[in-house]
Formats: structure tokens, C-alpha cells, sequence
């Protein structure tokens, strides 16, 4: 975890280890969230659609659950999770189509669940070029109006630039509660 933000790290820990219950880490990628977590002592496992990703992180993470699988459509039970961790994993969606992941993360998620949404923070929403996929920044009020109408209570923003003096990117967190 010496590579991530200090600040994320900080976040992301302690908002783990407030959730009542398993948490899903939504779109994990390798998994080192999701073994930062097992590791931090939070039951926790992940999910993704790329295979290679959840093959390593299996391989990383030994005894930590991962599963290949869509957060469009994820192979979990309703009001399965305490907690889903969508760091920087809803940003590969289009704009157009987010109402889905984040009707099927409300779905799992049990009422009064907490979420936390990592995302690149932009003036507007707009497409760029991302090292894995294409992806969106967002500006915090339109993704925060999304969470709402898919049936969130917003508690917190979080901001901060990149880690980098090259790439001082905006980036955010939102946390907020399942209705």
C-alpha cells in the first residue's frame, strides 16, 4: 500500500471498519484494497470483471474471496453486504449507463449499508484516456445527485489533488447511505 495516497488509505480504513457487516470491493481490479482490508482486520471480499485481475489477487490475497463477475449484475444475494467499496471502478462507466451499477450495488447493499465511491473529480462530466480503460471525471454535485436517485443519503465529500507534483489530478470520495 506504499504506492496508494496516504489520505486513501486513511479513508478507506476507517470507513471499513465502521460498516456493519461483509464489504464488497465493487470492481477490485488486483485486489490490493481488498487485501489491504483482510489485512486491517474487516471482512471483506471482492469482485471483478477481469479475470487476469481476480486470478492475481487470488494468487496475492490467498484465503481472501474473489470472484470474476460485472458490477452490473453481480452474483451476490440482496442486502448481502454491510459495506461496497467502489474505488475508481464506477469512472469506466458511461454516464449514460451508471443508473445500472449503481442499481445493482443498491441491490446488495443492505438498507443503512455504507458506501464509498472513489472517482477523478472534473469540471464537467467528460470522457478521458485511463491507463486500463476508457473513463469519466465527474464533478462531486452530478455523481452525488446520481447516488441520490438511485437511493443514497449523501454524508461526505472528500477531495485532494493527485500525489505527484507531474499530475496534481483532483480526485474524490463520496460516502453515503443506503436508504
Amino acid at each position: 500500500m506504499t504506492t496508494m495516497h496516504h489520505a486513501d488509505v486513511h479513508l478507506i480504513t476507517s470507513w471499513a471498519r465502521q460498516c456493519d457487516g461483509i464489504v464488497l470491493d465493487a470492481g477490485c481490479g488486483p485486489g490490493h484494497w481488498t487485501g489491504h482490508l483482510t489485512a486491517a482486520g474487516v471482512d471483506a471480499c471482492g469482485i471483478d470483471r477481469v479475470s487476469t485481475f481476480v486470478h492475481h489477487a487470488r494468487e496475492v490475497h490467498p484465503g481472501t474471496p474473489f470472484k470474476v463477475g460485472d458490477i452490473d449484475a453481480m452474483p451476490y444475494p440482496n442486502a448481502a453486504f454491510g459495506g461496497v467499496l467502489a474505488w475508481y471502478s464506477l469512472i469506466h462507466h458511461d454516464p449514460n449507463d451508471i443508473a445500472r451499477p449503481l442499481a445493482e450495488i443498491t441491490r446488495v447493499l443492505r438498507p443503512g449499508g455504507s458506501l464509498l465511491v472513489g472517482f477523478f473529480l472534473g469540471e464537467a462530466i467528460e470522457e478521458f484516456d485511463h491507463a486500463v480503460v476508457r473513463a469519466f471525471r465527474w464533478p462531486s454535485e452530478a455523481l452525488r445527485g446520481r447516488l441520490v436517485n438511485a437511493g443514497f443519503e449523501i454524508l461526505e465529500t472528500h477531495t485532494r489533488t493527485g500525489s505527484l507534483a507531474s499530475s496534481p489530478k483532483p480526485h474524490a470520495a463520496i460516502i453515503a447511505r443506503r436508504l
